[in-house]
């Protein structure tokens, strides 16, 4: 039996990602460390309700190196997998100390007790925002592209990147895996009708979001009275900004994917975890329209500061080197899960 740490997984992302490896792989046990600051208790209670002892929850904090320490040190996981972080742009803007200091000096105190404690896999959720605001021509953008992060999330994330590269090289058997993920939207393909209706199941529960697809389902399901477009001056084909969509499960799967490759060529690796071709802004709210049914309103708003106009994944590398075979590449049925968990939700 293999035991995996999975820091922030009570989160969006984390949670089903562990709901991914616990399913997959009968012989996985995932013990989930997460301060509950952006994660939810019920996505654990989720979790342990369908595997019961196979996944068990610590509260702590990743700066926490006492506790981490006295963890590691009972429990002897086989790889650690990261998703604790601060996201949103903007705050990294307002609150630059709060996000160095929990992305990048918090990953790498973890990464110091992994070698402490012989812990030579890591798999690290990184992002898109590395790449700042690439020339249109290098679009769709691969893993080779210049990194130039615009704010200081972008940044934080690009540093605790390097601090991954740099320990490999000093200790060659710390080996581990990048995903910098694009778009990540929607809610668990497990989610039936029953299960959201007895509001339990996997979806994106985070408050005052700012992501697209989130938004405009808020706005379908009333919890929103609009929402903007920021921006139709771009050089796209409708003047919007341009983005690659993701289904939450398959980005999930690409951690699996990864892990695999991982213990299959012990060769540490950086991949993009997208799609491969973009929707615009307007694309995506008029599908959100569609599926709903409910014709909300939406305003022309200026430009946000930092936003390219087109981010695209080239993901020819994950697709080429791991097992990793998208399933869920569909616009429509990416919003169509996002709005049932919305709804859901809402009673």
């Amino acid at each position: 039996m293999q035991k995996f740490l999975f820091t922030g997984a009570s989160g969006y992302i984390g949670s089903h990602t562990a709901f991914c490896f616990l399913t997959q792989r009968q012989d996985y046990q995932i013990v989930i460390y997460d301060n509950l600051s952006t994660g939810f208790r019920q996505n654990y209670e989720y979790l342990a309700s369908i595997f019961g002892e196979r996944v068990r929850f610590v509260q702590g904090n990743v700066g926490d190196t006492h506790t981490l320490s006295s963890l590691m040190e009972c429990e002897r996981f086989s790889a650690v997998v990261h998703f604790a972080a601060s996201l949103i742009v903007s705050e990294s803007v307002a609150l630059p100390l709060t996000y160095y200091q929990n992305n990048t000096l918090n990953t790498t105190l973890l990464i110091d007790l992994c070698i402490k404690h012989g812990i030579n896999t890591f798999i690290f959720s990184s992002t898109a925002a590395v790449y700042g605001e690439p020339d249109i021509s290098l679009v769709p953008v691969s893993e080779s592209t210049p990194l130039n992060p615009i704010n200081p999330y972008g940044a934080s994330k690009m540093m605790s990147e390097r601090v991954l590269m740099d320990t490999h090289r000093a200790y060659g058997q710390f080996n581990y895996a990048i995903l910098r993920y694009f778009n990540v939207a929607g809610a668990s393909s497990a989610n039936t009708r029953e299960i959201l209706q007895s509001a339990r199941g996997l979806g994106q529960r985070s408050q005052n979001a700012t992501h697209l697809i989130k938004v405009a389902c808020e706005c379908a399901c009333g919890a929103r009275e609009g929402m903007s477009v920021f921006g139709r001056d771009y050089e796209s084909k409708d003047g919007t900004c341009v983005r690659d969509y993701i289904h939450v499960d398959d980005l999930a799967s690409a951690h699996l994917s990864a892990l695999t490759y991982l213990e299959r060529e012990g060769k540490s690796e950086v991949f993009n975890v997208g799609y491969g071709h973009g929707y615009s802004v307007l694309e995506v709210i008029e599908m959100v329209k569609k599926v709903s049914g409910v014709d909300f309103s939406v305003v022309d708003s200026a430009r946000r500061a930092g936003d390219p106009a087109i981010l695209i994944a080239d993901n020819a590398k994950i697709c080429a080197l791991t097992d990793w075979k998208p399933r869920f590449d569909d616009l429509a049925y990416i919003i169509k899960s996002a709005y049932e968990w919305e709804r859901a939700q809402r009673g």
